[in-house]
C-alpha cells in the first residue's frame, strides 16, 4: 500500500481526492490537512510516501512547505496539486524536491500513474505542465531573464501591485478598484504565490526590482 496525505486548504478538494482513491487497493489515505504548518506536525507520526500538495494556500504556501516535507522526510515524494499553470511555479516546486506536478482537474486515472510514478522514484508532469516546461524550454534562447524567472501578471493583478507600490491600504485598493477587500487579498496571495515571496515587503523587492507592474 502506498501511504498518501493530503494538504489543501478546500475541503471540496479534500474530499474529492478521497472519492477518487477510496477503491485503489494500492493506495491508503492515511491523512490530510487544512494548511502545512499543522501537517509538518502529524506527518511524522504517520509517514506517508506521497503527499498531495496544494501550492496556494494560507499561512505556508506549497513552495516553502515542499522544503520542510522533505526536511522531515527525506525519502517522501510530494506531488504539486493545483491549478496554476505559469512555468515559474512548476520550475519552484520542482526546484524544491517535488516529483510531480498535477492539475487538480485530473481525473481519476491520471491521479493514480502520478502517485505510483513517484512512489518509484520517476518524475511526473501532466501532460499540460510537461507541454509549458518544453515550451518554456525551447523558447528559453529567445526570452528575457524575466519570463525565465517570473510568469507575467494578470492586468487586475499589475492595477492591486501598483497600488500596494503606491502604499495603498488593502480597503483603499478595494475603493478604488470596486473589488471586495477579500479580493484583493486574494490578487495579493496569488501574486506571492506566483513571485515565491513570503509577505508583501517581498513582493514589493521583487516588484521593484523586476518592475513587475510594468511588464
Amino acid at each position: 500500500m502506498i501511504k498518501v496525505f493530503i494538504v489543501d486548504d478546500h475541503k471540496m478538494v479534500i474530499q474529492g481526492f478521497k472519492l477518487l482513491l477510496q477503491d485503489e487497493t494500492k493506495i491508503e489515505i492515511v491523512g490530510h490537512e487544512f494548511d502545512a504548518e499543522t501537517a509538518l506536525q502529524k506527518v511524522s507520526k504517520l509517514q506517508p510516501e506521497v503527499i498531495l500538495l496544494d501550492i496556494n494556500m494560507p499561512g505556508m504556501n506549497g513552495i516553502d512547505a515542499c522544503k520542510e516535507f522533505i526536511k522531515l522526510l527525506p525519502e517522501v515524494k510530494i506531488i504539486a496539486i493545483t491549478m496554476h499553470k505559469e512555468s515559474s511555479l512548476i520550475k519552484m516546486m520542482l526546484g524544491n524536491g517535488a516529483m510531480g506536478y498535477v492539475l487538480k482537474n485530473a481525473g481519476k486515472d491520471e491521479l493514480v500513474e502520478a502517485i505510483e510514478t513517484v512512489y518509484k522514484g520517476k518524475m511526473y508532469l501532466d501532460d499540460i505542465s510537461n507541454e509549458i516546461v518544453i515550451n518554456t524550454l525551447s523558447n528559453s534562447n529567445s526570452k528575457s531573464e524575466y519570463d525565465s524567472l517570473f510568469p507575467k501578471l494578470s492586468r487586475r493583478e499589475k492595477e492591486v501591485l501598483k497600488l500596494i507600490l503606491d502604499e495603498y491600504t488593502t480597503q483603499e485598493i478595494a475603493d478604488k478598484l470596486f473589488i471586495g477587500f477579500g479580493t484583493v487579498e486574494t490578487h495579493r496571495r496569488n501574486m506571492l504565490i506566483k513571485t515565491g515571496t513570503r509577505n508583501t515587503a517581498g513582493l514589493v523587492r521583487v516588484a521593484l526590482e523586476y518592475e513587475l507592474h510594468k511588464k
